[in-house]
This record gives C-alpha cells, structure tokens and sequence, in this order.
C-alpha cells in the first residue's frame, strides 16, 4: 500500500511518520503531486499557524491538489483546520472541503471556569460515529493541542468538550479530520491510524 504524508511548511510531521512505523506501515513524507495523487491514503498533518500556511499551500498549489483528492484523506490539527471553509486565525480562507469556520476559543481565568488557551492535553472524545472510531473508542482519551476548534456541524463525526462542545473529528466524503493528535494518543490514537489505514 503506498500512503503519502503531505510536506509543507508545518511542525509535527515526522511523528506522524514515527507512528506509522510503529504499526508496521511504510509511509512516504512528500509533497510531489504524481506520489500524492497516486497514493492508497494521504494523511495532512501539521502544527503552525493558519494563515502563513495557507499562503505556503496556494504558491505551491498544494491546497488545490489536496482539494481534488479522490482517495482517503486524514487531516490532523492545523490539517483539519486548513480543510475548513475559514479560520479566524489572520482571517484566512481555507480549502473549504468542510463548511465550517474554525473559532479561537475564549480564554477564561475566572475562578469558576478556568479555561486556558490553547487547550492542551488529554480530553475524551464522545460521539464517535465513523469507521474511523471502529474498536469501541467512544470516551477514550486524546492528545489535543490547539487554540482554535471547528464547532460541531453535519460533518462532525466525533465530540470533545472544553468549555463549549467543539468538533473533535470531521468527515466528508473521502475526507476524515481529527482536531487532536493520533500519532500522540497512545492506544486509541494507534488504533485509529489503524483504522484509516485499513478504510
């Protein structure tokens, strides 16, 4: 099976790579279209910033290759986020594959609430409602890093909860997006890279 990890100007690619070869899977790190187009699975990962991003994506018109994807598609973090319709994040107009606007969540350091940005660690996921979720992982616990979410909407196929209930994962079509990190979710992250893998 050929699978392709989209190279672009953005962090935390590799350890994506590092967690496909923990299951065994051979992955290619690449951003040449002929590879991409032709891969089984294609998985866009990434930390950064959305709007730098974007620009980054557009000159090397990495966003319409993404768009015009026709096999099954993973986005991770800023890669769920850069596959929304806009992000208030430097006002950016994203590839718009989910019609969703992505929303920096509101930093509250009152005593009642505590919510601190960007929310950060382990969360459980609720919801689950995929393939992507196969292997009874409904309330186990993921590896978020973000200070922006994607509300829940018709394509939200996962829940997460951090002062408001915001999209932990998306789906559309051939397109799957999970807002936490995977590749740094222990057991439940390795079991659904499994689980793309084997869609």
């Amino acid at each position: 099976m050929k699978i392709a990890i989209i190279k672009y100007n953005a962090g935390n690619i590799m350890s994506v790579d590092y967690a496909l070869q923990r299951l065994g899977v051979k992955a290619e790190v690449t951003d040449d279209f002929d590879y991409i187009q032709s891969a089984d699975k294609v998985i866009f990962p990434g930390v950064g910033e959305a709007s730098t991003t974007m620009q980054y994506l557009r000159a090397k018109k990495l966003d319409q290759l993404i768009a015009g994807l026709k096999q099954p598609v993973l986005g991770i973090c800023l890669g769920l986020q850069l596959m929304c319709r806009r992000s208030e994040e430097g006002n950016t107009d994203c590839i718009g594959i989910f019609n969703e606007e992505v929303k920096k969540f509101i930093s509250d350091s009152s005593t009642e609430n505590r919510l601190k940005v960007p929310h950060m660690g382990w969360n459980s996921i609720r919801n689950v409602r995929s393939k992507l979720f196969a292997g009874d992982l409904e309330n186990q616990y993921a590896y978020f890093v973000h200070s922006f979410y994607a509300a829940t909407g018709k394509d939200t196929i996962a829940e997460c909860e951090y002062g408001i209930s915001f999209s932990a994962a998306l789906h559309r079509d051939n397109y799957y997006a999970t807002q936490f990190h995977p590749e740094k979710s222990g057991k439940p992250g390795a079991l659904i890279l499994k689980n793309f893998i084997e869609l």
